[in-house]
């Protein structure tokens, strides 16, 4: 089975070195600056991405995410730092250009882990997929109920216009909205729509142009 490729933004050896006993199943690459990241991972796109905030030559990792989501659009990323407020913690996971996970140093091992392979198993791409399914299914379930609502109009303005018939007085718009059960608004729309398309006489309701406007 083809392993992981995590690159590991950090430029401290003694956390690194826990990262390589912790990781150890999943192919690790490290960079120092979120400038050498940005560089690698044009070229070598990992499956995961573990940031610290701060960095060598005064650089802070935060500062880089938007670039990062960017350039990796379906690649989790997990910070891991420190040196982080709470609130800073919270923006790092909000908004489009966010951070999937935010771990506080120092890191446990076990939560490593664990969020680790939830990251690469349901974060990044995976998660776009199935966003983008559930964007299908939305739209399926409202085509198909504007569908269901079309039908159910068409249906209902065919008995009105076999009720009033050859009708020429003005019918009585309250007993017909208690009758199909639907608002009197409604029953006003569906004689307008009918007098506009000739199924029923202007006479039926005199005031439709009225109340159309």
């Amino acid at each position: 089975m083809k392993k992981s490729i995590i690159l590991i933004v950090e430029d401290d050896d003694l956390q690194y070195e826990i990262y390589e006993e912790a990781l150890a199943k999943h192919d690790l690459a490290r960079v120092k600056t979120g400038t050498e990241a940005l560089a690698r991972i044009s070229r070598e796109p990992p499956d995961l991405l573990i940031l610290d905030h701060v960095l060598a030559d005064g650089e802070l990792g935060l500062d880089f995410l938007p670039e990062f989501k960017e350039v990796l659009p379906f690649v989790p990323i997990i910070v891991v730092s420190g040196a982080l407020e709470v609130h800073q913690q919270i923006r790092a996971l909000q908004g489009p250009r966010r951070a999937h996970y935010c771990l506080p140093k120092p890191v446990d091992i076990h939560e490593l882990q664990q969020t680790v392979e939830i990251a690469l198993a349901e974060c990044g791409q995976s998660e776009a997929v199935r966003q983008f399914e559930a964007l299908e299914r939305s739209r399926r379930v409202d085509a198909l109920e504007l569908f269901s609502r079309s039908t159910d109009r068409l249906s209902r303005q065919n008995r009105i216009r076999d009720l009033l018939g050859g009708m020429r007085e003005r019918p009585n718009i309250s007993v017909l909205a208690r009758q199909f059960g639907v608002a009197r608004r409604t029953i006003i729309r569906d004689l307008q729509e009918m007098i506009r398309r000739g199924q029923l006489s202007a006479e039926v309701y005199p005031e439709w142009e009225r109340d159309e406007e």
